[in-house]
């Protein structure tokens, strides 16, 4: 069995810890095998290990407590932030500056990268404690038999620290305590188990010991099904028993289903990371071409050579939207801040906010999310399958007197359900009477509690009036009471088949019967032998509590271009009826995880694209699930709140949690929903979709502008024997641009609740960006034109100046007109309101005009004196400019609309949410 190095609690030296395969290899092994053949396996005993043992296991094998790890620090997160495509050829380009003695351009940069880093940093600086949160899910001391050595005739049960645990202790269970660490169970009484934070089942289960060798488990699914086993992070409800640990530590299925707490909180780049990515590596390689491109285009024009460097190196850095980081940590800040404040939801990831926004698929966990974890009453049959309030009377008599007979009253769930129920009259008379006596008129005389190997429980009742009369009041398991009903085989076979119609629509079942017993001398309590000869009164069905805001919530966000699927560890029925019941339509075909294993991974994609239910899904099935949406191309959401959800939550783009989830969940989650977890989800999505115009419509106006830039100063080097601008003039320009663009992060002119998915599709932006761009670069040709008939000696110095100041000018001019054009959606009759970004692009035009005729314009190598005659042509450039825009922006529109949404939906506020956004309108999403 593999084996890493780790460090013992106490500091003893090395130890030993098992490998993430090893659990499931050690616990089916043993799952095989009778108790007696799993200790010799263990080489241990039902005495338990002595003190020299334990010892020595501690040291193979470390503590019983999952791994930890640390945060990376401050320092590390900025040194890792140089590793940005964007900064690293920044960098690159601030050594080529430096080396050529362009000091102002290499100090620019180093300022810009800085800046870049520190707020990246900032903006992901969070502690995860995810595995530590495990530490909630388990007991803090334990009962455990051990021999003080080898030669003690009895072992001494003593409370021991539960990271003192090894495999081969045995330990001691009994109600409500947490389970210690995966163990075999020795010996039970009435034990049962709440595994839902492992498996998502939304009942507890039943364990006993088992007798005899069995069929090693397949998988996940048999091995949490097998009756003999515990896991750890499950609890007991009821009875108790004694159990030998077969594994600790990270070889619990606890701890392999949280992945070893490896600190990393997503194991891929979200969908917006990768989009940026994707842009930026693009860019990356034009801006590494630029340099050659210009040396070579000036050498084969004028050949001035390495002089041309610096203005080289400003032409790629004015390809670089080096305010990315910051426009992006301010949107996604605000958005995050906003929903703390008015929503109480937690984003604790900065960049799941536009993956919120394009997810299209969300995957929800049932128990717990969806249901309340609450079953109750559905209805109360009679033996013909009739409404009939005297059965849950009767089921309400049984749950009412072995709670209050009970050694240890513990009522589980079922029958809390059916007294709650009785509680508020469910199954009462229409006309309000009752003829019978109520369930607290009776008097309890004994009780036999549920016993899991009976499957049912048994109270003895003495009605009023009656005081010579016992009546036997049994509730059960459909086929264990019928065992015990005098009815002719008929009968028994009809009911079991009604029985039978009832679970396969997700309805769990209560038999209840009754029989009358005689008063008996001596007073001689009634037991096992005379649940005989009974009457059978009916059934009560039970179903799940939905929480009340789901089916409203899932509807609408069906509604939202958001396709829903459910993922759960219940079967089949109880699925598809809690679909159905949410007003999902489940299908036809529902995945479990026996179909699940069979699939390879191109299958699954295609199953899950059509399939809305996976039941009986254990948290491997939920993750592959999860991951398949992903590889087919689905932007995919994860909502979930237990143990048995964090593989899922981590394949996610984007992981979402109740505030009541258990921690380990909790500091998994990217979005902890508030107190209203449906509501929250609405919320956030708006948000989400809001973040993700605002950084589409930076990213289109930012980089179609300085695209068209660097287009038209590498055709300006080909067409002219003198640089067209300064690096001086360049990186000012550059600068001025900057800081326009930071109001993207202020602007909310997009709609208060986009309808569709904001995607960033790295495709479509880079096709957006080169025909706008290409359009931007021939509007400057068209200046450089004019200016080059305007403008008389352009040749000399004092020409140059001239064409340096018409060029800038013209240049904040055109990126004005794309800030505000490119912002705005022309279709609409009724334009968006200026808001910051109109009011930037004002003054950033009011720059372009101003600047050359302030003394800072022969600083920099400017000189306004341009004629009337330059100032018309240039104004006749804009207004053509402006028109294409217009005209392409519209081309755009009505290609969206072609392939978006049915005419008549409502129209979206702004570019980014326009069917028009970057030139295609979101896809359909696909139906379960």
């Amino acid at each position: 069995m593999p084996e890493t190095a780790g460090l013992s609690r106490r500091g003893e030296g090395p130890v030993r810890a098992r490998s993430e395969a090893a659990p499931l290899e050690h616990a089916a092994g043993l799952a095989a095998h009778a108790p007696l053949a799993a200790l010799r396996r263990l080489e241990a005993g039902p005495r338990g290990l002595t003190e020299a043992e334990a010892a020595d296991r501690l040291a193979r094998y470390g503590e019983n407590s999952p791994p930890s790890w640390r945060t990376p620090s401050l320092w590390r997160r900025l040194c890792r932030g140089v590793r940005d495509p964007f900064t690293a050829v920044l960098l690159c380009l601030a050594v080529v500056s430096t080396a050529v003695g362009s000091w102002g351009t290499a100090g620019v940069i180093a300022a810009l990268v800085t800046v870049s880093c520190v707020l990246r940093a900032c903006g992901e600086l969070r502690a995860d404690r995810s595995v530590a949160g495990l530490r909630a899910l388990l007991a803090g001391t334990v009962t455990v038999v051990r021999r003080p050595d080898a030669g003690a005739a009895r072992p001494l049960p003593r409370e021991l620290p539960v990271g003192d645990l090894v495999p081969g202790d045995v330990v001691r269970l009994g109600p409500g305590d947490l389970v210690p660490a995966d163990v075999l169970l020795l010996r039970s009484t009435g034990l049962v188990v709440h595994q839902a934070p492992l498996t998502g089942e939304s009942g507890p289960l039943s364990k006993h010991r088992a007798d005899a060798a069995a069929v090693p488990p397949a998988g996940d699914t048999e091995l949490f099904e097998q009756p003999h086993l515990c896991f750890q992070g499950s609890s007991v409800v009821a009875g108790g028993g004694t159990a030998v640990v077969i594994a600790t530590g990270a070889a619990t299925r606890l701890a392999a289903g949280h992945g070893h707490g490896r600190g990393r909180v997503r194991a891929a780049h979200g969908a917006f990371d990768r989009s940026v990515r994707g842009v930026a590596w693009t860019l990356v390689r034009f801006m590494l071409l630029t340099p050659p491109l210009a040396l070579a285009a000036d050498a084969a024009v004028s050949g001035h050579g390495v002089q041309i460097l610096p203005f080289a190196v400003a032409v790629a850095v004015s390809l670089t939207p080096e305010m990315l980081p910051v426009v992006m940590t301010a949107v996604l800040a605000r958005g995050a801040v906003s929903l703390a404040r008015e929503h109480r939801l937690i984003v604790r990831r900065l960049s799941a906010l536009p993956d919120l926004g394009a997810m299209d698929v969300l995957c929800l966990d049932k128990t717990g999310t969806l249901t309340q974890d609450r079953p109750v009453v559905d209805q109360a049959l009679n033996a013909d399958c009739a409404p009939d309030p005297a059965v849950l009377r009767w089921a309400a008599l049984n749950a009412l007197w072995t709670v209050q007979l009970a050694e240890n009253p513990v009522p589980d769930a079922l029958d809390e359900a059916v007294l709650r129920a009785a509680a508020h009259g469910v199954g009462a008379a229409a006309d309000g009477s009752d003829a019978e006596p109520g369930v607290e008129a009776w008097e309890g005389v004994t009780a036999l509690p549920f016993d899991p190997a009976r499957r049912l429980s048994t109270a003895v009742v003495r009605e009023p009036g009656r005081p010579g009369v016992h009546t036997l009041v049994v509730k059960g398991a459909v086929d264990t009471v019928l065992e015990r009903c005098a009815l002719p085989e008929a009968g028994r076979e009809a009911l079991r088949a009604a029985a039978a119609r009832y679970a396969s629509d997700g309805l769990r079942l209560l038999a209840v019967a009754t029989a009358e017993r005689g008063h008996r001398a001596g007073g001689r309590a009634m037991g096992v032998a005379d649940e005989r000869g009974l009457t059978f009164v009916g059934l009560v069905t039970l179903r799940d509590s939905l929480t009340e805001e789901a089916p409203e919530a899932l509807r609408a966000l069906s509604g939202r271009g958001v396709d829903v699927k459910i993922l759960t560890g219940d079967d089949l029925g109880t699925a598809v009826r809690t679909c159905r019941e949410l007003g999902l339509d489940p299908g036809d075909d529902v995945l479990t995880a026996r179909r699940l294993d069979a699939l390879g991974d191109e299958e699954l994609a295609r199953e899950a694209r059509r399939v809305r239910v996976f039941a009986r899904c254990t948290p491997r099935h939920k993750a592959r699930v999860v991951s398949a949406l992903r590889a087919d191309g689905r932007t995919t959401g994860f909502l979930g709140d237990g143990v048995n959800d964090l593989a899922a939550l981590r394949a996610a783009d984007v992981a979402l949690c109740p505030r009541d989830a258990v921690a380990p969940a909790r500091e998994s989650a990217d979005v902890v929903l508030g107190e209203r977890p449906f509501a929250g989800l609405g919320h956030a999505l708006d948000a989400g979709r809001r973040a993700g115009v605002s950084l589409t419509a930076y990213l289109r106006v930012t980089l179609s502008s300085q695209l068209g830039n660097a287009l038209a100063m590498l055709a300006a080097a080909l067409l002219f024997p003198f640089v067209p601008m300064l690096p001086a003039q360049v990186l000012v320009q550059n600068l001025f641009f900057d800081a326009a663009q930071l109001a993207f992060a202020f602007d909310r002119s997009g709609p208060a609740s986009p309808r569709r998915p904001a995607a960033l599709r790295t495709g479509q932006v880079l096709r957006f960006i080169t025909a706008f761009g290409v359009l931007n670069a021939v509007a400057d040709l068209a200046t450089f034109a004019v200016l080059a008939l305007t403008v008389r000696g352009a040749a000399d110095a004092s020409g140059q100046a001239l064409f340096h100041a018409g060029w800038f000018t013209e240049n904040l001019l055109t990126q004005a007109m794309v800030m505000a054009l490119l912002r705005s959606v022309p279709r609409f009759r009724r334009p968006a309101p200026p808001g910051p970004v109109g009011l930037a692009a004002l003054l950033l035009a009011a720059t372009g005009i101003l600047l050359p005729l302030t003394t800072l314009g022969p600083l920099l190598g400017m000189v306004a004196a341009l004629t009337p005659l330059s100032y018309a042509l240039l104004a006749l450039v804009l207004l053509l400019y402006g028109a294409a825009l217009a005209a392409a922006m519209r081309r755009c529109a009505r290609e969206g609309s072609s392939t978006g949404e049915a005419p008549g939906a409502g129209a979206p506020r702004s570019t980014g949410e326009a069917a028009g956004a970057d030139c295609e309108a979101a896809p359909p999403v696909a139906r379960g």
